[in-house]
């Protein structure tokens, strides 16, 4: 059965990187780091702790919160590990960009490096010391308190993003340097 899709067969991968991929990957990371500073700066002045601000008809919260610990406030004894982590994720995404051609794949690895920078940034230089920085978290689904889903920020709506899309791109055997992976029933049909 044809799908009307046209697929075109698996070539030599081009060797090195792709500067427009690299570009891409670059500059999402930036803009996403850039937006989840300005967020956290807008909602740390204008945002009460004590009184969320209910959006959406409760759909949404903005909740002024700080978090000492890893996603859903996880290990938040070992916060001085969190920096060590996220440097370790940007030095592996930037050994994966050294074969970066794809543009699906520059976006996923961008989202993922500026979710992790943006919370390390917190990390680094927010109270209440450096390297033991709490993560301003402000978006509250369906509770203004956090009941119903751990309240979250910029940089991780990004890394969640990110990683969903890099799921994604490997089950549809989308590899890093633009060429596909052929299934068993492709190379025997």
């Amino acid at each position: 059965m044809q799908t009307g899709i046209q697929e075109q067969p698996v070539t030599e991968a081009p060797r090195g990187f792709s500067r427009r991929a690299v570009l891409w990957l670059g500059g999402i990371a930036a803009l996403v780091v850039t937006l989840d500073a300005l967020s956290k700066e807008i909602a740390t002045k204008t945002l009460d702790p004590d009184e969320p601000v209910k959006l959406l008809g409760g759909a949404l919260y903005l909740s002024l919160t700080r978090n000492a610990g890893a996603a859903f406030s996880l290990f938040r004894d070992f916060t001085m590990v969190f920096p060590i982590i996220a440097l370790g994720v940007a030095i592996w995404i930037a050994f994966m960009a050294r074969t970066l051609r794809s543009i699906p794949w520059a976006l996923a690895l961008g989202l993922i490096l500026g979710g992790a920078m943006g919370n390390v940034v917190d990390r680094i230089f927010r109270a209440p010391a450096p390297f033991q920085g709490h993560v301003v978290d402000f978006f509250s689904l369906f509770d203004p308190h956090g009941q119903a889903f751990p309240i979250f920020n910029v940089a991780d709506m990004a890394l969640t993003f990110g990683v969903i899309l890099a799921v994604l791109l490997e089950v549809l055997g989308r590899q890093r340097d633009g060429t596909r992976l052929r299934s068993r029933d492709e190379k025997h049909g």
